[in-house]
């Protein structure tokens, strides 16, 4: 049976060449960067906007409501609106705020968010830049989000804002080290940190399975891990409503609360993308060994629906986690990590490498 697999290589280099024909080499890489992102910039609107309509809709069954219904067909285009409504409101800085670092503070935090993802491959032939390092790209660049954090907290001269801002810089930094401790039992298994050889190594199964008990203990690990990194609940201290009003961004409004905002979900999406890259396959499609009729029929559905399939499952145990757990005390946060996940992962670490080793996985 023939594969449907759509590979975008011939779209991009011919992309590559028509600039190369009409612009001289130096006009052509800047024009290329454009496209770049401004495609980029545009998915990513797109992508948190359906994330918000589905996390309001998810969150109003769990608790037995309809959610936005009335904002166009079942409220489809109400998080649309909400933007709109945030881009029309003005900036307001506090009186004793430090100006500069107030307006910086939320361009770093999503400009890191947006740079995260220039390595991920989105579908066959579909990667803005195939770096042999992709995975400790990703995990480096978005730690760098910590700064624009703490500058926000610092820079708003407001107590609340302070403290939201070293709660979670303190979870940011502690939490980091679970989820690179996950990330390294399948990187050992792949035998690579480039996200492209990752995606390859999983052509005949993919590492959840594949790698047994370690890439289980990994996901598990992962996904706790990153949930409380991106102050996602029930580890969201730093924006806990009844103590600290809306932690770091509590003086924020308009245009800058909404840049907060988004890499707050951009960085969810970052998330989820590595676990579908890492654990899923990323675009790789489901293959069940001895049942050939079955992964021949897996072949017909595109690449980058299987990518996103993927990242959507993972965005949804994020959201699930977050209207079904309470919110859980600052020392019992640190106490989770320090106590419990990073020794476990340690221990995991060692026992993934192990089975690397011997190659006792599938």
């Amino acid at each position: 049976m023939t594969s449907l697999q759509i590979d975008f290589t011939g779209l991009t280099q011919w992309i590559g060449q028509t600039l190369s024909e009409y612009l001289s080499p130096g006009w052509a890489l800047v024009a290329e960067l454009i496209l770049v992102a401004l495609a980029l910039i545009v998915m990513i609107v797109v992508l948190v906007i359906l994330m918000i309509y589905a996390e309001r809709k998810i969150a109003g069954f769990m608790q037995l409501r309809l959610g936005p219904m009335r904002v166009g067909w079942c409220g489809s285009i109400q998080a649309i609106a909400d933007v709109l409504k945030l881009l029309l409101k003005e900036c307001v800085t506090p009186f004793k705020a430090d100006k500069f670092l107030f307006a910086l503070a939320p361009f770093i935090v999503l400009t890191t968010s947006f740079l995260a993802l220039v390595p991920f491959s989105y579908a066959p032939g579909l990667q803005l830049w195939d770096i042999n390092i992709g995975v400790l790209y990703v995990t480096a660049v978005s730690s760098i989000s910590v700064i624009g954090v703490m500058m926000a907290g610092w820079a708003s001269n407001n107590k609340y804002s302070l403290l939201g801002a070293m709660r979670s810089g303190a979870q940011i930094v502690s939490y980091e080290l679970s989820v690179g401790m996950s990330l390294i039992a399948v990187i050992a298994m792949s035998g690579s940190l480039s996200i492209l050889e990752i995606i390859n190594s999983q052509a005949d199964g993919w590492w959840i399975y594949k790698g047994h008990i370690p890439a289980i203990i990994s996901f598990i690990i992962f996904i706790v891990a990153s949930t409380a990194e991106l102050n996602r609940a029930p580890f969201d201290l730093a924006e806990a409503e009844q103590e600290l009003t809306a932690g770091f961004h509590t003086e924020y409004s308009g245009m800058q609360f909404a840049m907060f905002f988004l890499s707050e979900y951009t960085n969810m999406l970052i998330a989820s993308m590595m676990a579908a890259t890492v654990f899923f396959g990323g675009w790789q499609p489901l293959y069940i060994p001895g049942l050939d009729g079955f992964n021949a029929v897996m072949d017909y559905i595109p690449g980058f629906i299987w990518f996103f399939g993927k990242v959507f499952f993972v965005v949804f145990l994020i959201i699930w986690f977050r209207w079904t757990f309470p919110r859980i005390r600052i020392d019992q946060l640190l106490r989770l990590e320090w106590k419990y996940l990073l020794p476990i992962s340690i221990v995991h670490v060692l026992l993934a490498a192990t089975v690397a080793v011997f190659e006792w996985y599938i």
